[in-house]
Formats: structure tokens, C-alpha cells, sequence
């Protein structure tokens, strides 16, 4: 193939992919709700917006940077769902071009780096279709493993540069898998530099992070938010939360540790065996690609210990098509059975990406969906007139979602009659946006123990302080309550210690009127 024509395959092979990634993904965002988590960064990010900021008007554990790149989308878009859809579309449409052109730059051919990139589109965020903190940080977390890959095979200094950038944006969207992924890529760049003498290197990779913490005091400078809050909310607080879920890693059983994730070892088999064939070699020049490969391999157990660490259903499958096209590259490049081992690994991707897609995509399995009717779904319009054209069906009401809709219709009109400084802690989070009025809720979002303290943790009394200054700052005279809510029974009252007058509306809806607080 010339030049010409390759070029030309290349930009087909582009626009396809920006074309179907964001496609697929807008089509999907459109499909069923998890309350909890389908609204959460379209709440936050108008609040960030309107000049209400994280850590400082609201106790939040993860995501202020998708919170930021929310409110970025909402100005340049419009508060639409399109424009919180298309969001997520765009980030998966990142993660395949940047899966593309980094098989490319490994000299996989258009066709087959086509394929594992199509793949990544189908899988990664089809699945929930909504902007969401593990899909955002682990699609960062890529960017920065891809960069650190391209700085160890190129050496050139603008992708060590970055490579500590992207690690802190992964980081201000999630705090895990990001802070294992800064630990591996930290020691093997320390091996490199020392190795190979690579002092522009490490130069470059010092200036990139001292770049991103300079942005970093700058944008917290200009936000008035205090340090302190920060430290504890986002380091502190989720340290605690992290020592409780080291438990959910044991005991080691077989099917859950090793023959659910089966796929996954599968799609590093080959590498795992290069990596000891390198251990066992003294050629200084394998030494990059021996580094890149055990940098792939931890990575993708690192994932699935993150995986078994986290309440959320399983969507590290996605994963599978980067490292098997990662795979592909290195039998290409080291064994003689190349071609049989190709066929294996875009076997191995078809396979799990087919089975993948019916089980968790189509099935809407992350949004807690799956085994419900899709069919009962009814037109989001019905809820709000903003919603117009999402399927509208959640776990709460799978068989009579217009009963939901009556419960978040009566919100609405007793919310905009209250003229009152008013608190909303609900799921369904909105309502406020398209009330256009702040909610002054002191929580991104309302899950006891895994969104803020219980009364068993060390930082309740900072978390009860942090809600009545909330409350009494703001001159709040009524707090309501919208039920379902996924991961809180009473919220608050563990708190307001009984200084409240409880008006009930409905079985789903109630106010509590504040006294003598």
C-alpha cells in the first residue's frame, strides 16, 4: 500500500471511529436511569456553573474535575441532557482514537487497529452512557499509561511531560484505581531514568507535575476553597473507606478472584509469557519493551483489584480489546507464531465483546436493569418536559414508571411553591437544576457510609459540623425529602437531633420544617 492510500485509510478509519463511538454512546445514554448515578455530575456540574463549588458548598469523596468538565459542557452547550450525554460520547470517543493511534504507533495495521478501537467504542461507555466517575477516571488513567508507554518506547520529553498531568486529572476524578496506577508508573520511571541515563526524561516528568500542582493551588485559590476541607474529604475520609474495603478482597475464592476475571488474564496471557522469557534475558536492549509490558500486566491486575474493591457491577471488561491489541503488538514483535497468536487475541476481543455487549450494554446491567422489561419504559417528557426523548424506566418502578413520574411531578409543584431557603436531599437531583434553584444539599450525593460518615466513623463530627454550618449559614427554614433513594434510609435526622416538624406529602415525599434548630 502506498503512503497515499495508507493516509487515506487512516482518516477513514478516524471519522468512522469518531462517528460510531459517539453515536453509540448517545443512542445508549438515552436508555434506562439509575437515579443515584445518572444524575449526580449533571447536579454538580450546573452547581459548579452557578459558583457553587466542591469541598466548600458540598461535602464530596470524588469527581471535582468531571464536575468542572461538566459545567464546561453545560456553558458551551446548554443544561440539556444532550449536552450531558454527549459528554460521556466524546470521552469515548477519546479512548478509541487514542487506542487507535497508540496500536498505530506500534505498527499494528489501519484494519486491525480499526478493530480493537471499534471494540473499546462498543464496551467502555455504552455502558451506563452518562458521564460517571469510574469510566472517566479509568479512560484518564489510560491516557496516562498510553503517554507513559510512548515516553519509554520514544523517549521524547513532551510525553513524560505529560504523562504527570493526566495522572493528577485522573486523580481529582477518583482517588482509585488512579493512586495505584501513580505508584507503578513512579517506580518503574525511577527504574528507567537510572537504567538508561535519562535525565531529559525525568526533567520533563518533574516539570509536568510541578505544572499540574501550580493549576492545581490556582483554580483551589480562586474557588475559596479551603485546604483543610479538601484534605479531609478527599484523602482522609475515603482513606477510611478504603481500610473497610481491603476486607471485601477475602477470602480468596477461585471464582471470584480468578474465574469471573478470566477474559482479562486471558488478554495478557502473551504478554505475562514475554515477560518472564525477558526476565530470563540479559539484553539490555529489551529493557523498554520489558518495562511497557510489566506496566500493562499490573495495570490489569490493579483494575481488577479495584474492580473486587468497589460497590459498582463489573465494567473493567472493557479493557479486554486495549490489552489484547497490546498483545498483538508484542507476538508481533518477539515470536514466531505471530499470525496464530493474532487470530487468538481478535478472537479472544470478538468473543467478549459480543458477549459483553448483550450482557451488559444492551441489558443496561450497570443501571441495575437488567431482567427488567425495557419495553415498560415510558418517554422521560412525562417526567419533566427537559427529559423529552429518554426511556425512562428505573429499578425503583420497572413495572410502573408513571407512578414515579406522578411522586417527581408533585415535588416539582410543592418545591416551586415554597418560597422558603429550602434543602433537597434526593436521587432524583434535577429537580433543582430545572427549578433553576440551588438545593443547598450538603452531599454530591446520598449513600451513608460511602458518601459521607456514619456515626461509627472517625469524621462524623467534622461531617455533622460541615451540615449545620451548611443549614445555618444559608438561614435553611425546610428540608425535603424524595425517596426512593438508593443508599439512605433517614438522612439527616441522625443529625437535626429531633428539631423538626415532619409533613408528609406522599408515601415517597416529606418535609421536614425546621425548629428551634
Amino acid at each position: 500500500m502506498t503512503i497515499k492510500n495508507k493516509n487515506l485509510s487512516t482518516t477513514i478509519s478516524i471519522i468512522f471511529l469518531v462517528f460510531f463511538s459517539i453515536t453509540i454512546n448517545q443512542y445508549y445514554g438515552y436508555i434506562g436511569i439509575l437515579p443515584i448515578d445518572s444524575f449526580l455530575i449533571f447536579n454538580s456540574g450546573y452547581d459548579l456553573m452557578n459558583g457553587y463549588y466542591p469541598f466548600k458548598d458540598y461535602w464530596t469523596i470524588k469527581e471535582p474535575f468531571i464536575d468542572l468538565l461538566q459545567a464546561i459542557f453545560f456553558k458551551l452547550f446548554g443544561v440539556s441532557w444532550f449536552s450531558y450525554v454527549l459528554h460521556a460520547s466524546i470521552f469515548n470517543c477519546l479512548i478509541a482514537i487514542s487506542t487507535f493511534f497508540l496500536l498505530k504507533k506500534f505498527k499494528l495495521s489501519n484494519y486491525i487497529c480499526l478493530f480493537y478501537s471499534f471494540c473499546v467504542a462498543v464496551l467502555f461507555y455504552p455502558t451506563v452512557g452518562t458521564p460517571f466517575s469510574d469510566h472517566h477516571t479509568l479512560i484518564i488513567c489510560l491516557f496516562s499509561l498510553y503517554s507513559f508507554i510512548l515516553g519509554i518506547d520514544t523517549k521524547k520529553s513532551i510525553y513524560w511531560f505529560l504523562t504527570p498531568i493526566l495522572l493528577g486529572f485522573a486523580f481529582m476524578s477518583k482517588q482509585a484505581p488512579t493512586v495505584y496506577l501513580i505508584f507503578l508508573i513512579t517506580i518503574i520511571s525511577i527504574i528507567f531514568f537510572i537504567k538508561l541515563k535519562s535525565i531529559s526524561s525525568f526533567i520533563s516528568a518533574l516539570l509536568g507535575g510541578l505544572t499540574f500542582l501550580v493549576l492545581f493551588f490556582v483554580l483551589f485559590f480562586l474557588a475559596e476553597i479551603n485546604i483543610n476541607d479538601f484534605f479531609v474529604q478527599y484523602f482522609l475520609y475515603p482513606q477510611s473507606l478504603g481500610e473497610s474495603r481491603l476486607e471485601w478482597l477475602f477470602p480468596f475464592e477461585f471464582k471470584r478472584i480468578i474465574w469471573r476475571y478470566k477474559l482479562q488474564y486471558l488478554s495478557i496471557s502473551i504478554l505475562f509469557y514475554l515477560l518472564i522469557k525477558f526476565s530470563l534475558s540479559k539484553k539490555t536492549k529489551v529493557l523498554p519493551d520489558y518495562l511497557i509490558i510489566f506496566s500493562v500486566i499490573f495495570f490489569c491486575f490493579l483494575t481488577i483489584v479495584h474492580q473486587l474493591m468497589t460497590i459498582n457491577a463489573i465494567f473493567i471488561y472493557c479493557l479486554i480489546p486495549i490489552f489484547c491489541g497490546i498483545s498483538h503488538i508484542y507476538s508481533k514483535k518477539f515470536l514466531t507464531q505471530e499470525k496464530i497468536i493474532g487470530k487468538f487475541l481478535i478472537t479472544l476481543t470478538l468473543c467478549s465483546t459480543v458477549y459483553y455487549y448483550f450482557s451488559y450494554v444492551k441489558n443496561r446491567t450497570f443501571m441495575d436493569l437488567r431482567g427488567i422489561n425495557l419495553e415498560n419504559s415510558i418517554d422521560g417528557e412525562v417526567v419533566h418536559s427537559e427529559l423529552s426523548k429518554i426511556k425512562w424506566i428505573t429499578m425503583f418502578f420497572p413495572n410502573n414508571p408513571t407512578q414515579e413520574a406522578a411522586n417527581i411531578k408533585l415535588a416539582f409543584k410543592i418545591l416551586k411553591e415554597d418560597n422558603n431557603k429550602k434543602m433537597l436531599i434526593t436521587d432524583y437531583q434535577f429537580i433543582s437544576v430545572f427549578l433553576n434553584q440551588y438545593d443547598f444539599s450538603p452531599t454530591r450525593f446520598w449513600y451513608d457510609f460511602h458518601g459521607y460518615p456514619t456515626e461509627k466513623n472517625m469524621h462524623f463530627d467534622y461531617w455533622k459540623k460541615f451540615v449545620l454550618k451548611k443549614i445555618r449559614k444559608n438561614n435553611i427554614k425546610n428540608i425535603y425529602v424524595l425517596k426512593p433513594l438508593h443508599g439512605e434510609s433517614k438522612p439527616l435526622e441522625n443529625i437535626l437531633n429531633n428539631c423538626y416538624q415532619k409533613q408528609k406529602f406522599s408515601d415517597n415525599f416529606y418535609k421536614l420544617a425546621l425548629t428551634n434548630c
